[in-house]
């Protein structure tokens, strides 16, 4: 583990580019700090951290960036959601919740315990949640200034098979999954999903997983705030569960530069 990791980083795109790619769970770092308050011996925790990170999807966002016509920007988690999760709801409206996956998680893939119980997570949230999201609302209302919108796209993966973790596990799981808000996902903007995504054998539609990350100074309150969440099914370019990616790696990042360049003015 790094003792002194970097927690969020901003690369800058094109001045003109509407488009943020956020990449929330792509990284396995644990700070020593954090890593004292896991249970978890070494074995488990990497075994976890297998299940839990959405692996490459800083490559591929990296990727498709570089393949793009107008650079995107890019928002990239330097830290595991081991530490905190960036897209949680910090507070009792988070699902999640129910199996202690909140904004700090309790409890690890397979419903196990991950920290003790009565585990104070406001530190946690204090150090790590509040910044990340005060930086993610700076990157956005920078691009509204700038060009007038913001668009999020959100970078994930998920495994081909459900873990118990999961509320709703049982639903289909296409090979690329499109997560939806009814506010701020217009219609342009899924169908330019679908069309760059339709090479792959299949995109559903919030299955298995649903939602998109809006900065909650923004959330349900500015239109000109747009967001979807890419998932992508973790066999369709990397070995699982924590494995290597490989050449099908290629596709996604090409279909995610078909997408940023299909949202340019």
């Amino acid at each position: 583990m790094n003792p002194a990791p970097e927690s969020f980083r901003l690369l800058p795109g094109a001045a003109a580019s509407p488009v943020i790619l956020h990449v929330p769970h792509s990284s396995r770092v644990i700070p020593e700090s954090v890593r004292g308050g896991i249970v978890l011996d070494d074995r488990e925790l990497e075994r976890e951290l297998d299940h839990i990170t959405d692996s490459h999807t800083a490559d591929i966002a990296e990727a498709a960036a570089a393949g793009s016509t107008l650079t995107p920007w890019r928002f990239v988690n330097g830290l595991s959601r081991l530490v905190i999760d960036p897209e949680r709801f910090p507070d009792e409206r988070e699902e999640m919740l129910a199996v202690g996956m909140g904004a700090v998680y309790t409890r690890t893939t397979h419903r196990e315990r991950l920290r003790a119980d009565g585990f104070d997570a406001r530190p946690l949230v204090d150090r790590y949640f509040h910044p990340y999201a005060d930086a993610m609302t700076r990157a956005v209302e920078d691009r509204l200034e700038a060009v007038g919108r913001a668009v999020i796209i959100d970078v994930h993966s998920y495994p081909t098979e459900p873990l118990p973790y999961e509320l709703h596990g049982a639903d289909p799981r296409p090979p690329i999954c499109l997560g939806t808000d009814p506010f701020h996902t217009a219609p342009g903007l899924l169908a330019a999903a679908e069309k760059a995504f339709a090479g792959f054998g299949g995109t559903g539609l919030d299955s298995p997983f649903a939602g998109t990350y809006v900065p909650l100074e923004h959330y349900g309150r500015d239109r000109r705030v747009g967001a979807l969440m890419v998932e992508i099914r973790r066999d369709v370019y990397m070995s699982e569960p924590g494995g290597p990616a490989g050449p099908g790696l290629v596709a996604p990042a090409a279909a995610l530069a078909e997408l940023v360049d299909a949202l340019l003015p």
